[in-house]
């Protein structure tokens, strides 16, 4: 820690005020390079809750959340019964058909209708085991959701710094610019009272021309930075992205985590490592459903049903049902004959006679037709279609089951379950191992960017104070046009290379609390 803390000195005594040029300055006197105006802002906290809002990665995330509580629900509405109802209609056709050697006949198409609803419930070890099963699969949604939403919030966290670091290095081009114009300016005054050569005004003016080409790729690569934060923050610029300024800055502290605690964090809360342990739990579960299909299973089954069925020809019925009637009352007329031809030798109190077999047959009393009530009654029980079922009586079952052989598919199916557990465990330790991984390579990348910085200081001090003489002796008449060229260089170079350290430095950050899956400042 004490080397730390030097490195820290050093860089927060040399290191803050060019921090505080993160956000957007106020431009320069270029002319033919003024900024667009700054029409919108953005700042880390509004990209993030844009990110929130509109990123389709995250979006498609939480559409998995609906299904996954369903499943749970499902899982423990398996233990109540299932109720269904039905219901249909049906037509046949007149005609025969066999059936086991029998010839049957359809005189009268005929419509039909039909209802059952009742329940059904059964109970066994997948039923018991599958609400675990479904909260452990619903648990790793959950931590997936999460996963995604911490690999989010870096994403847009690091393009954020990008965006940043691109306009800060729009400001090291308008000052080289600034400087470039200036040694022109330079150049050609002393050129014209003899001090200096053409060469030193060519030479200024090549410096000129590279500067400004600079500021230009520096200006697209600030545009580019921009749409990709907008790209992945699901959305469109509200205006053109010259014209929206990032406007946060962040603290340049020095690093106080430490890596033991930063591996019990990510050993505790990586939602990505959460995730596995809770698919994990799930393939457990899975070995011990797949063990119950040797142990018996209960079901139980209840039902009411009804039909109804309709002859659209009711001349047929009635023909029928008029033939049966002549037959009836002819029978009856023999009955009749029988008994007045035995009337002497056997009496029959009160005769035995019926007094007019047409009408006890449910015929005209002249035998022509049916009875008009007979006919009504025939008509009306035809008539039931589609809602005037005939009810079938209540049926119920309960059934207990104990397979004996299955044909080694139970033995298949809990050699599959236990590979899948085995599979999910490795996979479990796998990824222990690659957190573990990332965390320290992560944690020791957050060292090297800050210890970076710290060089990056001493190379702008150095830089800078190698420019003030060259441009000293320049004026002087002791330095060469060549000599000051290096030294602008060299500060560009040096202001650049700090700006990336520096947000080299935060990107580290930032990838850091990915690995360990929650927020560290």
């Amino acid at each position: 820690m004490t080397r730390w803390s030097l490195v820290a000195a050093l860089v927060l005594g040399a290191a803050h005020p060019a921090v505080a040029q993160q956000p957007a300055v106020p431009n320069p006197s270029i002319p033919g390079f003024e900024r667009p105006p700054v029409t919108a802002t953005l700042s880390s906290a509004e990209a993030l809750g844009l990110a929130h809002q509109n990123s389709p990665t995250y979006r498609q995330a939480l559409n998995d959340r609906g299904p996954a509580k369903w499943g749970v629900r499902s899982a423990y509405a398996s233990f109540l019964p299932s109720f269904n109802v039905s219901g249909g209609m049906g037509y046949t056709g007149s005609g025969s058909s066999t059936f086991g050697g029998s010839t049957f006949n359809q005189t009268s198409p005929a419509l039909s209708s039909n209802y059952n609803y009742g329940f059904s419930w059964q109970l066994d070890g997948q039923v018991i085991s599958q609400p675990a099963v479904a909260n452990s699969n619903a648990q790793a949604t959950d931590a997936d959701i999460t996963a995604t939403e911490i690999g989010l919030v870096a994403d847009v966290t690091i393009q954020y710094l990008n965006g940043l670091e691109a306009q800060a290095q729009v400001i090291v081009a308008e000052q080289q610019l600034l400087r470039a114009r200036e040694f022109l300016q330079l150049s050609q005054a002393r050129y014209s009272v003899g001090q200096a050569t053409l060469v030193d005004v060519r030479q200024a003016e090549v410096e000129l021309a590279q500067a400004e080409v600079g500021l230009l790729r520096a200006h697209q690569s600030a545009s580019d930075a921009k749409l990709q934060l907008f790209r992945l923050m699901g959305t469109t610029p509200p205006a053109p992205v010259p014209q929206i300024a990032l406007v946060d800055s962040f603290p340049l502290d020095s690093p106080t985590v430490m890596l033991n605690d930063l591996q019990t964090m990510a050993a505790e809360q990586n939602p990505v490592l959460q995730a596995f342990r809770a698919r994990e739990n799930a393939a457990k579960w899975s070995v011990r459903s797949a063990r119950s299909a040797y142990l018996p299973s209960l079901s139980a089954r209840a039902g009411w049903s009804g039909f109804t069925q309709e002859f659209t020809n009711e001349n047929l019925l009635l023909q029928r049902a008029y033939d049966g009637g002549v037959g009836s009352s002819a029978n009856c007329t023999f009955q009749n004959d029988i008994i007045l031809r035995l009337t002497d030798t056997l009496p029959y109190p009160g005769g035995g006679l019926v007094a007019n077999c047409n009408t006890a047959s449910g015929l005209l009393s002249d035998g022509s037709a049916l009875d008009t009530a007979v006919a009504r009654g025939i008509r009306d029980r035809n008539s039931v279609f589609p809602f005037k079922f005939e009810k079938q009586p209540f049926q119920a079952s309960l059934t207990i089951s104990l397979p004996i052989f299955t044909g080694f598919s139970r033995q298949v199916r809990l050699s599959q379950a236990a590979a899948q557990r085995d599979d999910a465990e490795e996979s479990r330790r796998g990824r222990e191992l690659q957190v573990r991984t990332d965390v320290e390579s992560r944690y020791l990348g957050l060292r090297t960017s800050w210890r970076a910085i710290g060089v990056q200081v001493k190379s702008k001090l150095a830089a800078t104070e190698r420019l003030r003489l060259a441009q000293d002796r320049y004026r002087l008449g002791s330095g060469t046009a060549l000599e000051l060229t290096d030294a602008q260089n060299a500060v560009t170079r040096a202001e650049g290379e700090y700006n990336t350290a520096v947000f080299a430095y935060h990107r580290a950050f930032a990838s850091l609390e990915a690995a360990v899956g929650r927020r560290l400042r």
